[in-house]
């Protein structure tokens, strides 16, 4: 059935039944991943995926249920219902009202077109790929692909309707150095929803450089110094700051940028953008999870912070409109706040490409300094007061030149200070997922073994 009219039809039932109002989400989905190791493959994957979830609002009281199983419909929509009668009122609880979408590219034709025997032989190529690129690299831990096409269907009683198809193509590696005396772990990863912008060899190279360049690293001792964020490195700290803009975190006093609207926050050299309009960006969407339209905006301006990001309820308790970050983990879930795509400006009039080390300007204007190119633990960061502990590896720098890997050495501090100390953005603007940031300069920290 089509998902638009079957939508359509289990809002008109929740209406039917005394509610005031009723959102129904659709996902489908369409799921091949591939895992090889020693030549063979080790894994293979393939599902075939349907859910369906309604909201529903009876007396400013909120309901919800989902099913998998079209034939069992109907108790959802009477499970939605009843529970309705068991929650609490909530003058806040709304759907959004109809506004066109957003023009947003997220479906490549050619998507369609790649077969399992594609996803098996590119698997294959890029275990080989590390494999072959150094004699060091002895093992490849995980070369896994995978594939993902599906659609999602939002209809509401208040004149949403949409339904779009989207997929995307991803790449992880992982693998193993050893020069005899030490062994490094190296890895890499990448998605798009364009799959000529996978490039295997590529991946294969920075995960091997990571591991090679590693190895023979040393303890070094407390020390304070300036430090380079690699990219993905800087990916893991903008991922913290990412949840802490939801308006819903902030609400609940659970963000280290409560009260901070439009307030310096961050280094004025640094700007913050969350784009849901991306061409092909892993976190674009024609609307969010509740039908409001994505847009692009500025989070942070010049290290000021502009404003949190919302969704339908957030906003209407803020007094203020959804900016289109509702997301849903799943269909199983009310919607929830998150960014779209959400990254750091690189420096301008610049090329947007990963350089050499050795002609990465941030290194070159460093006199004694870190090359960060691991950081474990970014995860359990505070998120309520930005505080952090984590273990670091990477690449020691004397008078703009690489000198020796360092491992097992921890820095410490607080999120919005480490950011404030960004003394130079670099050109380097890389994605990991929907999150981006360039390599990042940031004035001395403290170290310690």
């Amino acid at each position: 059935m089509d998902p638009v009219l079957l939508a359509d039809d289990i809002a008109a039932k929740a209406l039917k039944k005394g509610c005031d109002s009723a959102e129904v989400y659709i996902k489908t989905a369409k799921r091949l991943s591939v895992e090889a190791k020693d030549n063979a493959i080790e894994a293979l994957e393939s599902s075939r995926d349907l859910g369906i979830s309604l909201k529903v609002i009876k007396n400013q009281r909120q309901g919800f249920s989902f099913t998998t199983a079209p034939e069992s419909i109907d108790d959802m929509i009477d499970k939605a219902v009843r529970s309705a009668d068991w929650t609490a009122e909530d003058k806040y609880i709304d759907i959004p009202e109809y506004s066109p979408a957003s023009q947003a590219l997220v479906l490549d034709e050619k998507i369609r077109d790649i077969k399992e025997d594609d996803i098996i032989k590119n698997a294959l190529s890029l275990e080989r790929s590390a494999l072959d690129l150094d004699a060091r690299i002895r093992k490849v831990r995980k070369a896994e692909l995978g594939l993902s096409i599906g659609s999602t269907t939002i209809f509401n009683s208040k004149g949403v309707n949409i339904s779009y198809e989207s997929g995307y193509l991803s790449a992880e590696l992982t693998l193993l150095a050893s020069d005899g005396r030490d062994s490094q772990m190296g890895w890499d990863f990448a998605v798009s929803r364009r799959p000529g912008d996978i490039d295997l060899e590529s991946i294969a190279r920075r995960a091997g450089q990571r591991a090679v360049s590693l190895l023979g690293a040393k303890k070094i001792s407390n020390i304070k110094v300036p430090v380079i964020l690699d990219p993905s490195v800087a990916c893991d700290f903008l991922s913290i700051l990412s949840s802490s803009v939801s308006a819903d975190a902030v609400q609940k006093k659970r963000s280290f940028l409560y009260g901070k609207a439009g307030k310096k926050i961050i280094s004025p050299l640094i700007n913050i953008i969350d784009d849901g309009v991306m061409p092909w960006g892993t976190g674009t969407k024609p609307v969010d999870d509740e039908g409001v339209p994505t847009v692009k905006k500025t989070i942070v301006s010049a290290g000021t912070l502009t404003g949190y990001i919302h969704n339908t309820y957030t906003a209407k308790k803020q007094g203020v409109e959804s900016t289109g970050n509702a997301s849903r983990g799943s269909f199983r879930g009310l919607p929830g706040i998150a960014v779209t795509n959400f990254y750091i400006e690189p420096k301008q009039n610049e090329k947007w490409e990963m350089r050499n080390r050795k002609e990465n300007k941030l290194i070159k204007s460093v006199s004694k300094g870190l090359l960060i190119l691991d950081a474990m633990g970014v995860h359990t960061a505070n998120h309520v007061s930005g505080d952090f502990s984590v273990g670091i590896s990477g690449l020691w720098i004397e008078n703009g030149e690489i000198k020796y890997p360092v491992k097992e050495a921890v820095m410490s501090g607080n999120i919005l200070e480490l950011f404030n100390r960004v003394e130079a953005v670099g050109d380097d603007l890389r994605f990991y997922g929907s999150t981006g940031s360039p390599g990042l300069l940031i004035g001395e920290v403290d170290i310690s073994a």
